[in-house]
């Protein structure tokens, strides 16, 4: 979407699982706008995180006027009900195979057979979000497949959700890129506090986790990892924001937090 939309709106590492919520990122045209909506990756339900996950991206499949399906080399089908709505759906289906910069020729080909297979309707389009390539070939695809409709948004809106969101959505990017295994997955963000002065924005924010050995582990000997996280954070929240931010993080122990219904509504995982 990042690429589409030609602004950061999700963050991105390489790890399974990063976006967590759906966010809608919107691009104008002369004569379009066009309504991004990044949902999480489809995944195999473990806990009840995973199940609000897959309710996003059920919603969009509701809303959606053309599905588009991103995917990677040597990534294959996951979660075969999601898939059998795509499938069974009349709505037209582009299929984006990433990473095509990084893999053979060969294998490219193959993944091509192979998602034709799955969704014979499909417009499967190889792509390079990294190298911008064929990018404008997706953005055209989509256009060509748009319903003609009123503008939802105004025309200088880029996306759906508060600067307060995309501060905890860069600070949990950070805690992924920073840290192994399970810790970035039992991580949930919370900004307490953000506080737009005229030179600059001051923002508290509390990581959260589900075990007190985590919360070892996040701050680090001396406080040296959660200081790291903290300053590559801070720089691209003002990337982002444009203004010089001074940011305040703690950390807090929330036992289980990815199984109880009543934190995930706090942390905003409700889709009713």
């Amino acid at each position: 979407m990042n690429a589409l939309v030609g602004e950061s709106l999700s963050i991105i590492t390489y790890k399974a699982q990063t976006t967590r919520h759906r966010i809608m990122g919107i691009l104008n045209g002369d004569d379009f706008q066009m309504i991004f909506s990044d949902t999480p990756g489809i995944v195999n339900v473990a806990n009840k995180l995973h199940e609000q996950m897959l309710g996003f991206i059920n919603g969009a499949l509701k809303d959606a006027d053309v599905f588009l399906l991103v995917t990677e080399i040597g990534e294959k089908l996951k979660n075969e009900k999601v898939f059998e709505k795509i499938i069974n759906s009349k709505i037209p289906v582009v299929l984006v195979l990433n990473k095509i910069d990084i893999s053979k020729q060969e294998i490219v080909n193959q993944m091509i057979e192979y998602w034709q297979s799955i969704i014979p309707r499909a417009v499967i389009i190889p792509a390079s979000a990294k190298e911008k390539f064929n990018i404008d070939k997706i953005r055209q695809t989509l256009y060509d497949f748009l319903p003609e409709n009123p503008p939802y948004f105004p025309q200088d809106e880029l996306t759906d959700k508060s600067m307060r969101f995309f501060a905890s959505e860069i600070i949990r990017e950070k805690i992924l890129l920073n840290y192994d295994k399970e810790i970035p997955y039992s991580v949930e963000v919370a900004i307490d506090q953000y506080k737009e002065e005229p030179n600059i924005d001051r923002i508290s924010a509390i990581i959260y986790v589900e075990r007190e050995s985590q919360k070892n582990i996040i701050i680090g000997k001396g406080g040296r990892m959660i200081k790291q996280v903290g300053i590559q954070a801070r720089k691209d929240i003002e990337d982002f924001s444009g203004k010089h931010t001074f940011l305040n993080l703690f950390v807090k122990v929330k036992d289980n937090w990815r199984n109880n219904a009543k934190d995930l509504k706090y942390f905003g995982y409700d889709n009713k």
